[in-house]
């Protein structure tokens, strides 16, 4: 783990924590699975954040301003989430064309969030195709 990215871990509260860790391991399972080779784990803007060659960043984090909640950013200058939206409509709660927002006490959508992390890994490749190529 990068050292920035293990001191912001310290910073969540423990249960906050746990979930975040569990978002990290969703990112680099699908990586794995993707096949991408090249993770880069760093922070960006204070958050944990996650880019490969072939992809667009992926950020997550919690705030104290919104206790109940977490996000994963995306780059709003991409299709992902316009596309999360035509792909998994009331799956997601959405922030602008920006961010997914998860409630603490929900259980994840798994299979889709990985779905969705796959296609931001890839972005670069698959840019260019109707709906990401989904």
């Amino acid at each position: 783990m990068d050292e920035n990215v293990k001191q912001k871990f310290t910073t969540y509260p423990d249960n906050i924590a746990v979930l975040l860790h569990d978002i990290r391991n969703l990112i680099f399972g699908v990586a794995a699975q993707d096949g991408i080779t090249e993770l880069e784990e760093t922070l960006k803007w204070g958050e944990p954040s996650y880019i490969s060659k072939s992809g667009s960043t992926i950020r997550f984090d919690y705030k104290d301003k919104a206790p109940q909640q977490f996000c994963i950013y995306f780059n709003c200058n991409t299709k992902l989430v316009e596309t999360f939206k035509e792909l998994y409509g009331d799956t997601f709660v959405y922030q602008g064309n920006r961010a997914l927002v998860f409630e603490l006490d929900q259980a994840l959508p798994n299979k889709e969030l990985a779905h969705c992390i796959s296609l931001a890994l890839r972005y670069k490749k698959i840019k260019h195709l109707p709906m990401l190529g989904a």
